[in-house]
């Protein structure tokens, strides 16, 4: 066997493998737009945050799956934990500590809460403040804004219907007054449609795709090509 003939063998065989490749991440790209996006079958809305505080506003990101809570008031607010106990503290000047002892520290690592909370977390334990940064911003996964199982809520009698689940709130306090954060979760219909991150990468992977191809392909013609012809190509 010559060795244009193992080239022209080898060729196929490493095209078949890539494109094995790009099939896969072509299939993985739409799943992978979903992480660290909430679930886009539901909505959590922001309905009010008391007390009304000039400076200070919160926001629902990604769906349902962080709250975004900004601190421009020169005065200290604090959000409380599922047990109640002292979570995150963003002071007036702008430096936001979390309690290393609550809870829900830990229990807000993961959508479902599957964590292991070590000992010393305690809602009944002294406040262990850690502070992670100076900007006056802080967002957080919280359950209490959305939906704790994988399935379809009791809720939804029809999927094709925007349903209201439950109400939520998130107590806080703004200068030692308590307030909360409130409002609602919804079932939120499917649009049919393909998150506009999935199809941008999905789009340049296909592209990616199609030039491998066309390259591969062009090779291939020219070393099939007479030595003669590829010679007076070169030098027309």
């Amino acid at each position: 066997m010559d060795g244009s003939t193992a080239r022209h063998r080898s060729v196929p065989r490493r095209f078949d493998q890539i494109a094995i490749l790009f099939a896969l991440l072509g299939a993985i790209a739409p799943g992978a737009a979903y992480a660290h996006a909430g679930n886009p079958s539901f909505r959590s809305n922001l309905e009010s945050l008391s007390p009304a505080t000039p400076g200070l506003k919160a926001e629902v990101l990604n769906h349902d799956d962080r709250l975004l809570l900004t601190n421009r008031s020169g005065r200290t607010v604090l959000v409380r934990g599922y047990d109640g106990e002292p979570y995150i503290r963003i002071r007036g000047d702008g430096s936001v500590d979390v309690n290393k002892r609550s809870p829900s520290y830990y229990l807000n690592e993961d959508r479902y809460a599957k964590v292991d909370v070590p000992a010393q977390a305690s809602a009944n334990a002294p406040p262990d403040w850690s502070t992670v940064s100076k900007d006056g911003r802080y967002e957080w996964h919280d359950h209490r804004i959305h939906y704790m199982s994988k399935g379809v809520p009791a809720q939804v009698k029809d999927k094709g219907k925007r349903t209201k689940i439950f109400n939520w709130h998130v107590p806080i306090e703004v200068g030692g007054q308590r307030g909360r954060l409130a409002g609602q979760l919804f079932w939120q219909p499917s649009s049919g449609g393909i998150p506009a991150g999935a199809v941008i990468a999905f789009a340049a992977l296909l592209f990616a795709a199609v030039a491998f191809v066309e390259i591969v392909r062009r090779r291939r013609r020219g070393d099939q090509q007479p030595v003669s012809r590829r010679h007076k190509e070169a030098w027309s």
